[in-house]
């Protein structure tokens, strides 16, 4: 038979683990709530590059004078087909949160979004000695550029 612990000592263990319980619970929530923003900017630097590659895919010559609008508009949709498969509960919306500029034979494509949109689905906990989980910007930016 294995001896218990001492009187004395039975009510540390409980200490000692409620003081390593919110570390642990800090580093496997961190864990699981940074994963969607992370998931989402991956998305969002793919989908600029794919509206940037698109881009370079319109003729000049055969667009005329409406080059630089239908540049644009192509990029834009191009990485708003990407990113349909954000769920509506994200509240993405790709009218604004999508850009497109052509200046100086530059295509840029940006994506912004709030992340307090995320909070909709994701809720940001507060830990004592650990602060916001996850801490994230403001925003999650992405953009990528080609120059024509």
């Amino acid at each position: 038979m294995i001896p218990g612990l001492p009187k004395k000592q039975k009510g540390a263990a409980a200490i000692e683990f409620a003081l390593v319980f919110v570390i642990f619970f800090a580093v496997l929530y961190g864990l699981v709530s940074y994963s969607l923003p992370m998931l989402m900017m991956q998305s969002f630097n793919a989908a600029s590059a794919e509206g940037v590659r698109q881009g370079a895919q319109v003729d000049p010559v055969a667009s005329g004078s409406s080059y630089a609008t239908l540049l644009k508009s192509t990029a834009t949709a191009a990485a708003a087909q990407r990113l349909q498969w954000i769920p509506s509960a994200l509240s993405f919306n790709a009218s604004t949160d999508i850009s497109a500029t052509y200046t100086g034979g530059v295509l840029t494509v940006s994506i912004r979004y709030p992340s307090s949109r995320l909070r909709n689905v994701l809720p940001f906990l507060v830990l004592p000695g650990i602060g916001t989980v996850p801490n994230l910007p403001a925003n999650l930016t992405a953009s990528a550029s080609m120059q024509f």
